[in-house]
Formats: C-alpha cells, sequence, structure tokens
C-alpha cells in the first residue's frame, strides 16, 4: 500500500488508517487484537486513536480505546515500530469524568493528558498527537454558523486558552520525547493559519497535519481548507468516510447501525436531505457496479489532498469492504456523475 509523508515530518502514512472509536463500545478487545493483526497484514502501517474513546463517551468506558491498543502493545513489543501511532487530546466540552473535568487543552491538562495515555497505550511516545477539536468557539459536528454570542457566558467574554500557550506545551512534550509531531482536528481555516504562523514566529513546533470529517455529503473541507492543503503542504486525514454508514445505504432498507444505536450523538448526519443524498449516490455507485460503500471509500480514498483515510469497522467483513475499495478507483466519468449530485445535494451533513 502507497505511504505518504505528512508535511516535512519523517512520518509516512499508509493511504488507509485503522480508526479505532468503536473499541470498547462496539468491539471487544479480542476483536481490536484481530483487526490490528488484520490491518498490519494488509500493508497499513497507520492507527488512530484517542483519549476520549470509544464513542459515544461515557465514564465508564473513556480510555478503553487507548488500553485495548496498549494491551495489544504489550503482547508485541518488537513489533511498536511497525505502525505509526496517532492519539488526541480531547477539547472543551461537558465531560467531567476526563482529567476531573478541566477540558481545557492548555498548559496544565495536555502533559496530563499526554501522560494518561501514554500509559493506557503502554508505549514511550505517540508519534502524532493532535488537539481533538479546538479549544476556542467554532461550529462543529453539525453546526455550521459561527456564532459571535457564543464568545460570552451572561454577558461576559469568555478567556479561551491561547494557541500559543497549546503550542508551547506540546514543544515542551517534543522535547521531552513523548511526541514526535502534531496535528490538528475539526479544525477550521483560521485555526490552522493561526497554529502555522504562531510556530513559525516563536519557533515553535508546526503541525504536520488536520484530522477532519471529510466524505461525499460532508465535503466542507474544500471550502478554505483544500488551498491550505495544498500552499502549506499540509495534507487531510479524513474521518467518517462512510457517514456513520448513511453510505452504505443500509439505512435506506431500514439497517442499524452507529446512526440507529446512538441517535442524537452525530446531529450533523440528521439533517434533511443526508437520506436523499444518500439515495442518490447509493443509485449511482450500482448503476457502475460499484457497492455504495465502494463508491463512498473510493472517493475519499483517492483525493488529492488525503493523506490517509480512517476507516473503521465493527465487523471484519466491513474491515475487508473497506481494504478492497482502495483498489477500486473511480473513472473520470464517474467522478463528474458524482460532482454533478453534489451540486444536486451540496454539502448536506455539515
Amino acid at each position: 500500500m502507497k505511504k505518504n509523508r505528512l508535511a516535512d515530518s519523517t512520518l509516512e502514512v499508509t493511504d488507509l488508517c485503522l480508526g479505532t472509536m468503536t473499541w470498547g463500545e462496539q468491539n471487544t478487545e479480542a476483536e481490536a487484537h484481530a483487526q490490528i493483526e488484520r490491518a498490519l497484514a494488509h500493508g497499513i502501517n497507520f492507527i488512530d486513536t484517542a483519549e476520549m474513546y470509544p464513542v459515544p463517551p461515557r465514564r465508564e468506558t473513556q480510555g478503553t480505546t487507548e488500553r485495548f491498543v496498549g494491551s495489544w502493545i504489550a503482547r508485541n513489543r518488537g513489533r511498536r515500530g511497525d505502525f505509526v501511532l496517532a492519539s488526541k487530546i480531547a477539547g472543551p466540552g461537558r465531560r467531567d469524568w476526563i482529567r476531573d473535568g478541566d477540558t481545557r487543552v492548555s498548559a496544565r491538562t495536555i502533559p496530563w493528558a499526554i501522560d494518561d495515555s501514554l500509559r493506557r497505550l503502554q508505549t514511550d511516545y505517540i508519534d502524532l498527537y493532535q488537539v481533538h477539536w479546538p479549544e476556542r468557539n467554532v461550529p462543529m459536528f453539525g453546526q455550521y454558523q459561527f456564532d459571535p454570542m457564543a464568545e460570552y457566558d451572561d454577558g461576559i467574554k469568555r478567556q479561551w486558552v491561547s494557541i500559543r500557550e497549546q503550542l508551547e506545551a506540546l514543544a515542551e512534550l517534543v522535547q521531552a520525547g513523548k511526541i514526535r509531531y502534531i496535528g490538528v482536528s475539526n479544525e477550521h481555516a483560521w485555526g490552522v493559519m493561526e497554529f502555522l504562523r504562531i510556530a513559525g514566529e516563536y519557533h515553535l513546533p508546526r503541525i504536520v497535519s488536520i484530522q477532519n470529517c471529510y466524505n461525499l455529503i460532508n465535503r466542507g473541507y474544500e471550502f478554505g481548507l483544500a488551498e491550505i492543503s495544498y500552499r502549506e503542504q499540509l495534507s487531510l486525514l479524513a474521518y467518517s468516510p462512510l457517514a456513520f454508514g448513511h453510505l452504505t445505504g443500509k439505512y435506506l432498507e431500514g439497517g442499524s447501525g452507529r446512526a440507529t444505536l446512538f441517535r442524537g450523538f452525530a446531529q450533523r448526519y440528521e439533517k434533511p436531505n443526508v437520506a436523499p443524498a444518500s439515495a442518490a449516490y447509493a443509485a449511482l455507485a450500482r448503476e457502475y457496479g460499484f457497492s455504495p460503500a465502494e463508491l463512498a471509500l473510493s472517493f475519499v480514498y483517492h483525493r488529492w489532498f488525503v493523506a490517509s483515510t480512517i476507516i473503521g469497522a465493527t465487523s471484519m467483513r466491513q474491515l475487508q469492504e473497506n481494504f478492497n475499495a482502495w483498489k477500486k478507483p473511480l473513472s473520470t466519468e464517474l467522478l463528474q456523475k458524482i460532482e454533478q449530485l453534489h451540486l444536486r445535494y451540496m454539502n448536506t451533513a455539515p
């Protein structure tokens, strides 16, 4: 499988990355280990996790995913260098079980979070450490409009942890050898450019990747961030290529999955045009001899700004289908048909 270098780092990641957010909620430890083995056997060298996982987040399960990865590492000590390991620090939110409720991304919490992750992962270092979502007020996870009033709490302007403080704390961890490189996730154009500007101005670590949602019904990355990818040589780590299962077509036929099990969690996929758009892409896929999942996956896999696509599965059958789709690039004609549908169903799940 082809490898892509992340920015000017020494990290080379495969086109596909093994996602882990179901481990500990929908997948057992044994199933998690089996997925790691299968992924490595297929040549995948990239595993992505987070301190918050599994999702949806709960007090009882938080950190379980990292522990599952860690137990595999502990049993396979000689193979830690076989893959790039990524994790993330959770951002602000109503999750008082993470770091005793201090979910800011600050000079205090970043070292705390990394030490907890390293302990669960049973490793001395994380190759790519990412801010899971911005510290500041931004629309995300289904929100799509910036709200200036969210800057205030009872009329008092809220104080956000500065990007400089975050970078300085991360720099200390890079110097200590606990982190090799840093990245951002669920970030917007302004934030990416601020991370780059401040890193350059104060000689701090430069982000090497952006992990954002990207799929046939969520192409927001193309509005601003794609240009940054090109001009700043920052690649996308695309997550949710199947849109919580909507782009497999299974919900159109009354099937079950994360969207039915965890209603209300993924608000971006509860927008009114998600089902019609999913149906249109499913029909197009079948017209050209693809399964709906193959069409959706291959589209993301082969975009010029995508360094790696994060795939997740609750069964080996699903995982294998994810692997197989990489070998089925889309024709120019089919890509043109996708663009026609995109104009009709523009960014239906922001």
